[in-house]
C-alpha cells in the first residue's frame, strides 16, 4: 500500500462476434464488441460515453494490475505477478471487460440478443463464462476483481443506472427530487407552428411559453435512429448528467456546469438578442444550400477546407501535406451534395455508434494505418498492440465521458433552444424589417431577398410563391423529407417559415435534449485533442483521413433522401479538421446554430486536454505523487472545518494529535475513498492546539 503524508462472432441478425487475430488485441476485440452493441441499441450519447469509459477503465486497470513498471490503475490499484504476463493480462482483461459489458447490456433495448453475443464473444476467445472467482492468484480472479471494483465505482456516480429499464434506461430524478421540469409544451411536428397539436374549441393548441428554452417534440410514428418506437412525445435523455461524476473535470459548486466558457446561449428579447436573430437566419441560409441543383461547386480538399483556429470557422486549408511535402489534390463537389453527405456522415443516425463510439472507430482506423507507429506522444519505444489499445481507450473514452458530463451539464443548466422552434416561432410572428408593411412584428424574421420574403398577392400570382398564403413569411429552404426517400430528393423551394424542418428524417427530426451546447462538437474536439496528443501529431497518418465512402455512393448513399447526385469524398488532414466537420454537420442538419457548435468545440478542447493530462499521470505512476494540501477554518462556537484536495479513487484518512511530538490518532472513519477532487471534514470537538494531517493510500 503506497502512502503519502502531508501536514497542514457469431451472427444473430445484426451483430457479430470477433475472434482474436495476430494483430487485434483483446482490448480491441472488446471495444469492437461494445461498438457493435451500441449500433443495435437505442442511442443515448452520454450513457454510451459512460459505458465506453467504464469498459476502458476495466481493460486498463486489468492491464496495469500486471504492470512491472510504474503504471497505476484508475480504480483497481492492487498489483499481481504472472509467469506468462501476456496470457495473464489477456485473461484478466477479458473477464473484466466481459462482466462490465454484461452489466451494461442488461439495460439495452436489444438485451436478449446482445447478452447472448457477449457470451459468444467470451467463448470465441476461449474463456469460461462461469468462472466468478475473485482469487487474485488467478488472472480470471483478477479480472473479476477489477470488474467488481470498477462497477462499484460507477454504480452510484449520478447516472441512475440501476433506476432504469431496457425500454427506459437512465431515468431522471422525479421532479420532487430536483428532476427536470418542462417549461414549454411539446411541438407537434406534423402541423404548422410550434404548438402541441391539442387544438380544441378554444382555438390552437398550447404554444411555447418561453422561446429561449428547449421545446421537446411530439412526433407522428416516432422512432429513434435505429427504428425503435418512441414517444410520441420526447423524454429528456440525460437530464441528470449535470450531476454525473467525470474523469478529470473539477468544479467547486455541484449545481453549476463543469465548464462554462460563454455563459448562456443568446436569447430573443434578452441578452444576445442580435445573435439569436442572426443564428436563426443562419439556419435558414444553410437549409437553402441543401440542393445539388443550384450549380454551386466547392473544393472540399484539405488544401481549401479546414485548418480553423479553435472555436472559429476561419480556416483556409493546409498549404501542403506534411508527409508528402506536396499540395493536397483538389476535391470538387456540389455544395448541396457536400452539405447533405456531411450532415448524414456525422449525424450518427441509423446503426451508428453515436458520436463517442464514432471516435472509437476513427481511433481504431488510426491504429490500423500502416503509416502509423505506436509510440506515446510520437516518441519513445514502440508499444505492442495491447498496451497501445488499453492506453488509447482509457484516454480517449475518459475524454468523451468528460465531454458528455460537460456538454450535458450545460444543456441542463441553460435549457437552450433548438432551431426548429426558433425558426418556426419567428416566422409565425411575421416580418421584422418594415413596420409599415403587412405582417410586421418586432420579433419576426428579417426580410432578405431570395431567402426570406413576404407572401403577397403579386408574388402568388407571379408563381414565385405559388400555393402559399398571403401575409405569411416564405423561406427558400429544404421542404422536408420526400415521399419516397429512396428515389426522390426534395431540393429547395419556397415554403412557409412556420413549416421549417431540419435536414433529418420526418419521424426523428431533433434529439431529445436541449441544444446548447452541441454534443457532437464537444465529443469530437475532446477526442481530437487526445488523438493529437497520444499520436504526437495533429495530422492523420499519412496526412489524410478519408471518410467511409458508403454514404457518398451516387443515388443510394443518403438515407434522408436520394443522393448524392455525384460521388462525394469527405477528407480531413487533421483530427481537428474532422472534429470541426462534425460540428459543422449539425448546422447543415438543422440541429444547432453556430453558437452551440463553436462553444462546444472550445469546451471539448478543455475536456480532451484535461483527460490526456490526467491519463498520462496514471501511465507513468505520477498520479500517486500528486501533492495535496490541508486547510483549516475555525467554526463558531467550537470546532473546525478541514478541507483537502484529493485524487478520485484513492483513499484518505484524517489523523490528529494535540502536539506534533505525540502519536497521531486515526479519525474513526478510517480510510475514505475520494469520489471527487476534494474532501471536507468537520471536527466539532477540536481544541485550540489540535494538530491535523492526512494520509493517502492506494488501497484502504
Amino acid at each position: 500500500m503506497s502512502r503519502a503524508c502531508f501536514v497542514l462472432l457469431v451472427c444473430l441478425g445484426f451483430n457479430f462476434v470477433a475472434r482474436a487475430t495476430a494483430t487485434n488485441s483483446v482490448a480491441r476485440i472488446w471495444d469492437e464488441r461494445a461498438l457493435s452493441a451500441i449500433r443495435a441499441d437505442t442511442p443515448h450519447p452520454p450513457a454510451q460515453a459512460r459505458n465506453l469509459f467504464s469498459l476502458s477503465v476495466c481493460m486498463y486497470d486489468a492491464w496495469a494490475a500486471y504492470d512491472t513498471n510504474a503504471a497505476v490503475g484508475y480504480v483497481y490499484h492492487a498489483k499481481h505477478t504472472a509467469t506468462n504476463l501476456l496470457a495473464a493480462r489477456n485473461e484478466a482483461i477479458c473477464y473484466a471487460a466481459y462482466r462490465m459489458l454484461k452489466e451494461r447490456h442488461s439495460y439495452s433495448r436489444t438485451f436478449s440478443n446482445t447478452l447472448v453475443l457477449d457470451d459468444l464473444q467470451m467463448a470465441a476467445l476461449g474463456y469460461d463464462t462461469n468462472i466468478f472467482s475473485l482469487d487474485p492468484s488467478t488472472p480470471a480472479g483478477v479480472g473479476n476483481s477489477v470488474y467488481a471494483a470498477v462497477s462499484a465505482w460507477f454504480i452510484n456516480d449520478g447516472a441512475r443506472q440501476t433506476n432504469g429499464t431496457q425500454s427506459a434506461p437512465y431515468p431522471d430524478y422525479p421532479s420532487s427530487q430536483g428532476g427536470y421540469v418542462y417549461t414549454n409544451p411539446p411541438l407537434a411536428t406534423d402541423r404548422p407552428g410550434i404548438d402541441d397539436g391539442s387544438e380544441g374549441t378554444n382555438g390552437p393548441g398550447h404554444t411555447v411559453v418561453d422561446i429561449n428554452r428547449w421545446q421537446r417534440l411530439r412526433l407522428v410514428n416516432s422512432v429513434d435512429q435505429n427504428g425503435f418506437p418512441q414517444g410520441p412525445i420526447q423524454n429528456y435523455l440525460g437530464a441528470q448528467w449535470l450531476g454525473v461524476r467525470p474523469f478529470a473535470l473539477t468544479r467547486t459548486n455541484a449545481t453549476l456546469p463543469w465548464i462554462d466558457l460563454a455563459g448562456p446561449p443568446p436569447h430573443l428579447g434578452e441578452m444576445g438578442d442580435a445573435e439569436f436573430r442572426n443564428s436563426v437566419v443562419e439556419m435558414i441560409r444553410k437549409s437553402s444550400q441543401l440542393s445539388p441543383d443550384d450549380g454551386v461547386i466547392l473544393d472540399i480538399s484539405p488544401t481549401a477546407f479546414g485548418n480553423n483556429s479553435l472555436g472559429a470557422n476561419d480556416g483556409t486549408g493546409h498549404p501542403v501535406n506534411p508527409f508528402t511535402g506536396l499540395p493536397y489534390p483538389s476535391n470538387l463537389a456540389k455544395r448541396g451534395d457536400f452539405a447533405r453527405v456531411l450532415a448524414e456522415f456525422w449525424a450518427d443516425g441509423p446503426s451508428s455508434e453515436t458520436p463517442p463510439g464514432h471516435w472509437n472507430v476513427i481511433a481504431n482506423s488510426v491504429s490500423d494505418n500502416t503509416n502509423f507507429v505506436k509510440r506515446i506522444g510520437g516518441t519513445g519505444p514502440v508499444l505492442d498492440n495491447l498496451e497501445w489499445d488499453v492506453k488509447l481507450y482509457f484516454a480517449l473514452n475518459g475524454a468523451v465521458h468528460d465531454a458528455a458530463c460537460a456538454a450535458w451539464s450545460l444543456k441542463r443548466y441553460y435549457d437552450g433552444w433548438r432551431p426548429m422552434s426558433a425558426v418556426r416561432y419567428m416566422g409565425g410572428l411575421g416580418q421584422s424589417t418594415d413596420p409599415q408593411s403587412p405582417s410586421y412584428h418586432p420579433n419576426g424574421l428579417p426580410l432578405i431577398p431570395e431567402l426570406i420574403e413576404l407572401v403577397t398577392t403579386n408574388t402568388i400570382a407571379s408563381g414565385r410563391h405559388a400555393g402559399l398564403t398571403r401575409g405569411k413569411i416564405a423561406i427558400f429552404n429544404w421542404p422536408g423529407q420526400p415521399t419516397n426517400a429512396a428515389t426522390q430528393h426534395s431540393g429547395v423551394k419556397w415554403i412557409h417559415a412556420e413549416n421549417w424542418m431540419p435536414y433529418q428524417k420526418a419521424n426523428f427530426v431533433t434529439p431529445a435534449f436541449p441544444g446548447y451546447i452541441s454534443g457532437h462538437s464537444t465529443f469530437s474536439r475532446a477526442a481530437a485533442e487526445v488523438l493529437a496528443a497520444i499520436t504526437g501529431s495533429p495530422y492523420f497518418p499519412g496526412g489524410l483521413f478519408v471518410a467511409d465512402t458508403a454514404i457518398a455512393n451516387t443515388g443510394t448513399g443518403l438515407t434522408f433522401e436520394n443522393g448524392p447526385s455525384q460521388p462525394v469524398q469527405l477528407q480531413c488532414a487533421t483530427y481537428y479538421d474532422a472534429a470541426d466537420q462534425a460540428g459543422l454537420s449539425r448546422i447543415f442538419g438543422g440541429i444547432h446554430p453556430s453558437v452551440d457548435d463553436l462553444t462546444g468545440r472550445r469546451t471539448g478542447s478543455l475536456c480532451g486536454k484535461g483527460a490526456w493530462a490526467m491519463a498520462k499521470k496514471y501511465f507513468d505512476g505520477s498520479i500517486a505523487q500528486v501533492p495535496f494540501a490541508l486547510t483549516i477554518r475555525s467554526l463558531n462556537p467550537a470546532g473546525c472545518e478541514l478541507r483537502f484536495n484529493t485524487v478520485r479513487g484513492f483513499y484518505y484518512k484524517l489523523q490528529s494529535a494535540s502536539d506534533l511530538l505525540e502519536t497521531f490518532d486515526d479519525d474513526p472513519d478510517g480510510f475514505v475513498q475520494a469520489f471527487d477532487t476534494s474532501m471536507v471534514r468537520i471536527d466539532t470537538g477540536a481544541g485550540a492546539k489540535r494538530m491535523y494531517r492526512v494520509v493517502r493510500a492506494s488501497t484502504p
